[in-house]
């Protein structure tokens, strides 16, 4: 995943979606009844999310347990075990009923947003998936966002009429947050087809955008709050009309069953992630002690982060996707500056205003190399209506992940997409104006990065006299960035004007003293 010159595999397709088909009627037994809910094979039964390794049909373990050390080549298969899920959405085309709560007043009213906008940001998530189009928009006013139906009883019947009222209506997004499972249910009854949530809709986005193991992994532990919240209603309707809740001579109820089959998955995921993560961690020491500047690219999804990589790159390799959240895993690429210097461009995850919490603490592990850049390079949309709100939702994500001050303080903000703003001139100070798809603007830019990394980095341009017949010069040629070489053949000696950091130059004193 952080190989320096990570090359952008073709971009998973997007699973077909459609409408559900209606669920089964209650299974006559416990046993049939749980299986109906996971896979059931000889001897082991799992729930829908998987992890219930070694799970007797009495209730047992086998064998193998948690406690017992296993072979890489068995955590590679248990890792995979794990991605198994079912699609969070419904296959095949549907016709999207948008429904946008417009929070008037009161203390769940988003910051810094407007109704417009996050209409049109909930359209575009839609969008992003095959098959999928927005039919109707309706945004409803609400006083009262935090009680079961989300609108007052008025607007509720009002909606509940028109979405009844229209047949080319397969499902509905409500656009806020999370439901909770009892709204899900109450809504679905009421409306007559299924309605979906902006953190089901995104994390859905994810696992088909993910392509690592590591993302896939971080998309997989996301899943699991969204688990543990349908897990009672989905348990009542299996075993509705059933005598025994419990699994023969186990003193286990099926509810109890199913949680434990959660937690154990959800710790297999986070050892998962934290073997990934000590891979991570070594392969930046590496990076750490060859010396490279390491920028880190943020900004809102979509803002043209991967393109402007490319441009400052010319890595072939690299494919951007014009959709939200093409990019979730994390990958490296070396470019080089005016001054010769050799960087990392860090590609990020684009960020969303209102991701959900789950999400970003999935994936605050993946952003753990924001933190340990040497530059944050904020890149911005600036064709986008509310460019402004973009950037301070990026602003406070950053934040949020306690980054250190001269991080953030030294931070250069680029203006991306001036192509499709006509005379666009900058208003704020200390900004660079490029368009990463016509290549304009880019020379400034790399300027401009190349005083910030010497500034972050300390590094210094110094002239040092080195012996030809020595091993100075092929020293710093591999230790240094080597500008200029002036020989002098009198001297058998040359002047090399070099950047260097001040490790590699008290290195260079103590090899070559005088």
């Amino acid at each position: 995943m952080w190989a320096l010159r990570a090359a952008v595999r073709p971009g998973l397709r997007l699973l077909s979606r459609g409408r559900s088909a209606p669920r089964a009627a209650a299974p006559s037994c416990p046993a049939r009844a749980l299986a109906s809910v996971g896979r059931r094979s000889p001897g082991n039964l799992e729930g829908p999310w998987g992890g219930g390794r070694g799970l007797r049909a009495d209730g047992g373990r086998s064998r193998t347990g948690d406690d017992e050390e296993e072979p890489e080549d068995a955590d590679e298969n248990a890792e995979e075990e794990l991605l198994r899920g079912e699609p969070l959405l419904p296959a095949g085309t549907q016709r999207v009923c948008l429904v946008h709560p417009d929070i008037k007043w009161g203390p769940g009213k988003p910051q810094m947003t407007r109704a417009e906008w996050q209409v049109a940001e909930a359209t575009a998530l839609v969008h992003t998936l095959e098959g999928w189009s927005v039919v109707q928009t309706m945004v409803v006013s609400t006083k009262t966002p935090d009680r079961k139906l989300i609108f007052g009883r008025g607007n509720f019947e009002h909606l509940t009429e028109k979405i009844r009222g229209s047949p080319d209506i397969t499902c509905v997004f409500l656009n806020v947050e999370r439901m909770a499972a009892p709204t899900k249910k109450e809504l679905e009854a009421a409306w007559g087809v299924e309605v979906f949530d902006r953190f089901t809709v995104v994390l859905h986005i994810f696992r088909c955008n993910a392509r690592t193991k590591e993302a896939r992994l971080q998309v997989a532990l996301a899943e699991i709050p969204l688990h543990r919240s349908n897990l009672k209603r989905d348990v009542t309707h299996l075993y509705r009309g059933v005598g025994s809740r419990y699994i023969m001579g186990s003193g286990e109820s099926f509810m109890q069953l199913q949680q434990r089959l959660l937690r154990e998955k959800e710790a297999k995921i986070r050892k998962a992630l934290d073997r990934l993560r000590k891979k991570r961690h070594l392969l930046r020491r590496q990076r750490t002690r060859r010396e490279f500047p390491v920028i880190s690219v943020v900004g809102y999804t979509n803002c043209g982060k991967t393109t402007l990589i490319k441009a400052l790159t010319g890595d072939a390799a690299i494919q951007p996707r014009d959709q939200l959240f093409a990019t979730l895993d994390v990958t490296a690429h070396a470019g080089t500056l005016p001054s010769r210097m050799t960087v990392l461009y860090v590609d990020t995850i684009g960020f969303l205003s209102q991701l959900p919490h789950g999400l970003i603490e999935s994936f605050s592990a993946t952003l753990e190399d924001v933190a340990h850049s040497d530059l944050i390079l904020h890149v911005r949309d600036v064709s986008h209506p509310e460019a402004e709100l973009q950037k301070c939702s990026v602003l406070s994500t950053l934040r949020g992940l306690q980054l250190p001050a001269p991080l953030l303080d030294s931070m250069v903000e680029v203006h991306n997409k001036v192509d499709l703003v006509p005379g666009y001139s900058p208003t704020e100070p200390n900004v660079v104006p490029v368009s990463a798809l016509r290549g304009h603007g880019l020379q400034e830019l790399k300027a401009e990065l190349d005083a910030a990394v010497l500034k972050a980095t300390g590094r210094q341009i110094l002239t040092l006299r080195v012996r030809l017949a020595g091993a100075q010069l092929s020293w710093l040629y591999k230790e240094a960035t080597v500008q200029e070489v002036d020989v002098i053949p009198e001297d058998g000696a040359a002047d090399v004007r070099v950047i260097i950091s001040n490790s590699a130059y008290g290195k260079f004193r103590k090899l070559f003293p005088g």
